[in-house]
């Protein structure tokens, strides 16, 4: 099957146009939404809440807000294909290594949620963009359940 596959012509690519008949849309989620100042309102409203947050909180050093702050909003710049400074500073995400030592229990992750969806309420997306990013950290959050009680 593969053979055939490479005798035909290429599979058919998704385009996403800007309108029925508009323009291909090539530039990422990331420029689409305004770039880092998004992103920065999207991390410093999510870390405006966690910061107040019963659950959340306590599993922050009080002295590295602001490193949370730029961890946060750097791996979401990389993954809807901004600056790959994440990366290049801290190695591969490996998120759910990196929040093992976090006792991330279904509370947890429903904290996490509200704050995160608060954050993107006030970031006001487009309902295309705010719909893909709601699904990714609902995906996200579903997957850093370390701990079931």
């Amino acid at each position: 099957m593969n053979e055939a596959r490479s005798e035909q012509a290429p599979a058919p690519r998704l385009t996403i146009r800007s309108g029925a008949t508009g323009e291909a849309v090539t530039e990422t989620l990331w420029a689409q939404v305004g770039g880092t100042e998004t992103f920065e309102k999207i991390a410093r409203a999510f870390y405006r809440g966690v910061r107040e947050d019963p659950i959340l909180a306590p599993m922050y050093p009080d002295d590295d807000w602001e490193g949370a702050e730029w961890r946060l909003r750097a791996f979401l710049e990389q993954y809807w294909g901004g600056p790959t400074t994440y990366s290049e500073e801290r190695g591969h995400p490996r998120l759910r290594m990196r929040h093992q030592p976090f006792h991330v229990n279904p509370a947890a992750r429903d904290r996490w949620l509200l704050h995160m969806n608060a954050a993107l309420d006030e970031a006001a997306l487009a309902p295309m963009h705010d719909a893909a990013f709601r699904d990714y950290v609902d995906r996200a959050a579903q997957a850093m359940v370390n701990r079931l009680d």
